[in-house]
C-alpha cells in the first residue's frame, strides 16, 4: 500500500520523465532542437517573407507550431522531424549547404521544390504557417497581433465576454 507522499513523488518522477523527451537539453524550444528550428525559421520564412510587415519567424510562427506540437499536433512530431531532415538532405544535394546557410534565392528553390517532392510535409508546414500568422497570438503566434493589423482589424475579443461592460453601475 501507497501513502500519499509516495504517490506524489512517483507522480513527479513520472511528469519529469515524460517532459525531458519533449526538447533538447538546454534548448529553448519544446520539441525542436536548436538545428531543426533554424531550419524550419528558413522554410516558415519563404513561406511568409517580411516586408513591410513581419515574417512568419518575426510573428512567432515557431513558437505557435512548437507549442501545437506539444498538444493538438502532437501526432505530427514525426512528419516535422523527417520533413525537416528531408529538407536539409535536399539542399545539401542541390548546394552542398545546410538550409540556414544558404541564400534567400536558394531557400526558395529549396521550398518549391519541397512543394512538389514532399507536398504532404510541405502543405503541413504552409498550414501551420498560416494558423501561427493569422491566428491568436494567446496561442504562441501573430506576436503583437501584426496580422491584425496588417489587415486593419481590431483584436478580437474573447466570444462571452463582449456582451457585458463590468464597469458601468447597475441600471436602477
Amino acid at each position: 500500500m501507497f501513502n500519499r507522499r509516495e504517490i506524489l513523488i512517483g507522480a513527479a518522477a513520472a511528469s519529469t520523465a515524460l517532459l525531458s523527451g519533449c526538447h533538447s537539453p538546454g534548448s529553448t524550444w519544446l520539441v525542436f532542437t536548436d538545428d531543426q528550428a533554424r531550419t524550419l525559421t528558413a522554410l516558415c520564412d519563404q513561406i511568409i517573407p517580411a516586408d513591410d510587415w513581419s515574417s512568419a519567424s518575426q510573428a512567432g510562427v515557431l513558437t505557435f507550431i512548437d507549442r501545437q506540437l506539444t498538444g493538438p499536433y502532437r501526432r505530427h512530431r514525426t512528419t516535422y522531424r523527417q520533413g525537416i531532415e528531408a529538407t536539409e538532405k535536399l539542399c545539401h544535394d542541390r548546394f552542398g549547404l545546410d538550409l540556414t546557410a544558404a541564400m534567400p534565392t536558394q531557400q526558395l528553390e529549396i521550398a518549391k521544390a519541397l512543394e512538389h517532392q514532399n507536398s504532404a510535409f510541405f502543405a503541413l508546414v504552409r498550414t501551420h504557417t498560416m494558423q501561427g500568422y493569422y491566428g491568436s497570438p494567446r496561442h504562441g503566434g501573430n506576436k503583437d497581433a501584426v496580422s491584425y493589423r496588417m489587415l486593419g482589424l481590431d483584436y478580437p475579443l474573447l466570444r462571452g465576454r463582449a456582451q457585458y461592460d463590468f464597469t458601468a453601475g447597475p441600471k436602477s
